[in-house]
């Protein structure tokens, strides 16, 4: 029963810090086109979009910065890979967008922090 209710706590927080983070992307001027963009490799929390630039982005509800960080393993980062090459795939403007994975930090008590080319896709 606890192990039930634990799942549903940090289910909570991961939904309020999606939530979060896409707000603080929307009052950067991206436009967010997917949440939760589930494939068969992998999840991407949030896609975003500003012009032809697309931000795949990580949403990491931690305590601190570093530990936001550290949370975002080698695996996790090819599954994401996969999943955004299978969205970018669909876009009909395909060739000419810009792609950047990007991590956004949901802190206690702060405004979440934005971190740009957390990590780098396969090129």
């Amino acid at each position: 029963m606890t192990d039930r209710l634990g799942r549903q706590k940090a289910q909570r927080l991961g939904h309020r810090g999606e939530w979060l983070a896409a707000l603080a992307l929307m009052l950067k001027g991206f436009r967010i086109v997917a949440r939760r963009y589930k494939t068969k490799l992998g999840e991407i929390d949030l896609i975003a979009r500003r012009g032809d630039l697309v931000l795949i982005v990580e949403v990491k509800a931690r305590k601190t910065l570093v530990e936001a960080m550290e949370a975002v393993a080698h695996g996790s980062e090819r599954r994401i890979e996969g999943a955004a090459d299978l969205w970018l795939a669909r876009q009909p403007d395909y060739g000419r967008l810009s792609v950047r994975f990007d991590m956004v930090a949901v802190l206690p008590w702060r405004w979440p922090v934005h971190v740009e080319n957390a990590f780098y896709g396969r090129n």
